[in-house]
């Protein structure tokens, strides 16, 4: 780990966060994995706040607002206005942000790539540490983060600066005639 000035590591991430929050937005796929090993891929649109996420044990839609979850085991989709951490779950964008909201940054240089380490100044944040690994590109390749004792990790892969249409990130309920809806709002 070195320490580059804070600009130039926040300069990175401005760029990264311009290009996976193009206005048009974006479409990759991932892994994540948890502390105990245990891991899931699918694919993620994203565009602005809003995401779309689907692997084979589910799908979330969430349209800036509202949160649907349908978990295919259960037929059961769930309706949420989730919080901060729950968002930075499932989509890319909430992470590459975070950088501006009282985190103190190092870097670690790998080929091309940047390892951006961040940790948070106030040891109460949901999120108290991650690293974000950014691509010459300025993709986002992977991002480790730590809630508590437990990391997570989620690698990127497919990253595509794709425009993606509003209706992506709301529920068809067309689609899924026979699942209970559970309104948690």
């Amino acid at each position: 780990m070195h320490r580059q000035p804070s600009r130039y590591l926040t300069q990175i991430l401005d760029k990264t966060a311009a290009v996976v929050g193009r206005k048009g937005g974006a479409s990759a796929r991932f892994t994540i994995t948890d502390g105990k090993n245990t891991s899931t891929s699918g694919t993620v649109a994203i565009k602005g706040k809003k995401f779309f996420a689907s692997t084979p044990e589910a799908k979330v839609w969430y349209d800036g607002k509202t949160q649907w979850s349908y978990m295919k085991s259960t037929n059961e989709v769930n309706v949420s206005h989730p919080t901060q951490s729950q968002q930075m779950s499932m989509n890319p964008y909430t992470f590459i942000n975070i950088y501006k909201t009282g985190y103190t940054m190092t870097d670690k240089k790998t080929g091309t790539s940047h390892e951006i380490h961040l940790v948070a100044q106030n040891q109460k944040r949901t999120v108290q540490e991650l690293y974000i690994t950014v691509s010459a590109q300025y993709h986002p390749t992977k991002i480790r983060m730590r809630q508590g004792k437990n990391w997570t990790t989620i690698t990127i892969s497919n990253f595509l600066a794709k425009n993606q249409p509003d209706a992506t990130f709301r529920f068809p309920s067309k689609d899924f005639p026979t699942a209970e809806v559970i309104d948690l709002r």
